[in-house]
């Protein structure tokens, strides 16, 4: 088979409707290195580089209730700073770069599952936006008279 590996995948393949970070950057525990007082971390197998991991909120309106938080990992040497916040939004926006996805069966499930990788996170890109119709054009049209 020619997959090997991770899947590379698009931002917008996985998340069409955006999403939201629900929760800290936390560092990925290796559970099966670390011992007794003794945590490791976890790093790629294949970059060696430490792995992170931020919850976010997939914002697809036909998504499950259960399913809406995934975790994505981010592989990078320092932690991921977060995008800054919006003014009038509870949860942070953002968007990850050089997605991948891997499957696996999940072990309580026995279901197909996913587990999502990136290489960075930032804000998400704006949309290009049309300029303001100018306030006389738009009374004008709607019937009422602008002083000019």
């Amino acid at each position: 088979m020619a997959i090997q590996g991770p899947i590379p995948i698009s931002f917008d393949q996985v998340f069409p409707h955006g999403c939201y970070i629900v929760g800290e950057v936390e560092q990925v525990k290796d559970f099966d290195a670390s011992t007794n007082g003794r945590t490791v971390y976890a790093k790629d197998k294949t970059t060696g580089e430490p792995v992170w991991q931020v919850a976010v909120m997939d914002a697809d309106p036909t998504v499950k209730a259960g399913q809406k938080t995934v975790s994505v990992k981010i592989l990078s040497a320092v932690q991921p700073v977060p995008p800054a916040s919006l003014p009038g939004l509870p949860f942070v926006p953002v968007e990850f770069d050089a997605m991948t996805v891997t499957p696996y069966v999940g072990q309580n499930t026995g279901r197909l599952a996913w587990s999502i990788r990136a290489r960075a996170m930032r804000a998400p890109r704006t949309a290009a936006v049309p300029p303001p119709t100018p306030a006389k054009h738009t009374a004008a049209a709607a019937g009422k008279e602008v002083a000019a």
